[in-house]
């Protein structure tokens, strides 16, 4: 338990530095699309969309497990003190992201054309993909920095990239669309911010690179062909998973495109934009996930983890779950707060969208990164090639007829047969599975939060933002007292808790103050 502790206080560590990176550009990005989204409205907002998708579409075909074997070798190589194998991954993958970034964004140029026309059949957009596909390089620089950032543990610059990508972004959007680029304003800030913020990241990889020490014979050779065939080797299974997925959300988007009005998809980007506010607490944790497990022998090892895995679940559950629970009862509220009643169909949207975040709860955070820190990337591909054949068929039967409801209904089923599959497949050879009497509490108090929130709203005739302060208050109160209630926290958890966020100084003491709270209610029901 002592190395469970210890890997639970580094990943915590790391995982509030990306956590407050996240948080300070969502709410900055956030201010900026409020603006933007006003100003473009929902048709505008739309074709805005609409000229991301063939670059985006394209950049899945970039990376080639390149940034997962970044992460991988960079903390593997720093754990066993080699700067100089460190310094060629770093200046490998670059190289690899930055080389296939710039030609990719070459070819989605030249075909911005047809793509406009014959594919999306709007030649008006033309220009607009143009612009977009020099994102496909851009985005290359920060992909490759970020792997950097994590395979270190060095997780502040990587905030710090992201936070000035949301910032420039913020403030020049919004400028262009109001001195009138409309839509063409909007992707050429998009593409500016984000190659500043890709430079920004580069120079704070090179400081690291720059601090590595330095071989003590004086001997440094790059071997750059070797070293990107080794990382090349290692994340292929994991590259053609990526490139899969990415080709499943975006022929989801070509179907969206065909069956949906540009006037339901901008209600659909608007929720799909706040829905981004549960990566608060899920992405840190499925960042961190995947050194923690890479770090455990599952055959020497065993009930270490089995510790981890269990204690992953059930902690990311406690943060996600209720965030998801509290945004599906409160969307409404939400959504006309920030973006105005012109959005109306967004709120359903935004609510079925985060109905997706409580699959957490059954170990979706968890048990990819596990497989993947056991090097059973195989495994992880084939589990990718059952959840894109599921839901490639049901893209065909549901979007067709039920546009953009269809297609949320696509993206909740299709990866519940690779989950089903990968717990019964560590089940069964590392004997670990979740702890499902704890996560089927969450589950009851964030569901009893919500019922209580809605009937209190439910009798109330005031104003969105009214509504959204009583009903988080009324959420928060409620779910507290039903993880109480329902035991689905114990004073186990409580010194876990403590334990683990010991070293988050500016978080010390609400977090303590939350923990005390929790813990004077169970003295007060237990005894």
């Amino acid at each position: 338990m002592s190395k469970a502790a210890e890997m639970a206080k580094v990943s915590v560590r790391g995982g509030f530095h990306l956590f407050w990176g996240l948080a300070v550009s969502t709410v900055i990005s956030a201010v900026g699309l409020i603006v933007f989204a006003r100003v473009l409205g929902p048709a505008g907002y739309g074709l805005y969309t609409i000229a991301l998708i063939a670059p985006s579409l394209i950049a899945t075909f970039r990376d080639w497990g390149i940034t997962s074997a970044m992460i991988k070798y960079t903390a593997q190589y720093n754990a066993e003190n080699k700067p100089a194998n460190i310094r060629n991954i770093l200046v490998a993958g670059l190289v690899f992201e930055t080389s296939l970034g710039l030609a990719l964004s070459v070819l989605s140029f030249s075909l911005s054309g047809f793509l406009a026309t014959t594919v999306f059949h709007r030649p008006s957009i033309t220009l607009l993909i143009q612009v977009a596909s020099f994102t496909i390089l851009t985005g290359a620089l920060m992909t490759a920095a970020q792997a950097a950032f994590i395979g270190m543990e060095k997780m502040v610059p990587n905030s710090i990239t992201i936070v000035c990508q949301s910032i420039i972004k913020t403030v020049l959007v919004p400028v262009l669309v109001i001195l009138g680029f409309g839509a063409y304003g909007a992707v050429v800030g998009t593409t500016v911010a984000t190659l500043i913020a890709g430079l920004i990241g580069v120079l704070l990889m090179w400081t690291i690179y720059r601090n590595l020490p330095k071989p003590n014979n004086g001997e440094y050779k790059l071997r750059l062909a070797e070293n990107v065939k080794s990382m090349f080797k290692y994340g292929l299974p994991l590259s053609i998973s990526s490139i899969l997925n990415g080709f499943l959300v975006q022929f989801y988007t070509f179907l969206m495109v065909i069956y949906a009005s540009d006037l339901l998809i901008g209600n659909y980007s608007v929720a799909n934009n706040f829905a981004v506010l549960i990566t608060f607490f899920a992405s840190p944790i499925a960042t961190m996930l995947f050194p923690a497990f890479s770090k455990l022998d599952a055959q020497k090892e065993k009930e270490t983890l089995q510790n981890v895995f269990q204690y992953s679940v059930k902690y990311a559950a406690l943060l996600v779950v209720p965030t998801a629970t509290a945004m599906i009862v409160l969307a409404q509220p939400a959504v006309f707060t920030l973006f105005g009643d012109k959005y109306t169909a967004s709120p359903l949207f935004l609510a079925l969208l985060a109905f997706g975040s409580l699959y957490v709860a059954f170990g979706y955070l968890s048990f990819g990164n596990l497989i993947n820190g056991q090097g059973e990337t195989g495994l992880y591909l084939k589990l990718t090639l059952i959840n894109v054949a599921t839901g490639f068929a049901l893209s065909l039967i549901l979007i067709p007829p039920f546009g953009i409801l269809g297609l949320i209904a696509t993206t909740l089923i299709d990866g519940i047969p690779g989950l089903i599959i990968g717990l019964l497949w560590i089940r069964g050879h590392y004997t670990v599975t979740v702890d499902w009497a704890s996560s089927a509490k969450i589950l009851l108090s964030s569901a009893i939060a919500a019922g209580a929130t809605y009937a209190i709203l439910s009798q109330l005739n005031l104003s969105s933002w009214i509504n959204l302060i009583i009903g988080l208050a009324a959420f928060l109160l409620v779910f507290l007292l039903s993880i109480v209630l329902t035991r689905a926290v114990n004073q186990s958890d409580i010194n876990n808790l403590r334990e683990m966020t010991r070293e988050l100084r500016p978080l010390q003491t609400p977090i303590n103050l939350i923990l005390n709270i929790i813990e004077k209610l169970m003295t007060a029901f237990h005894q």
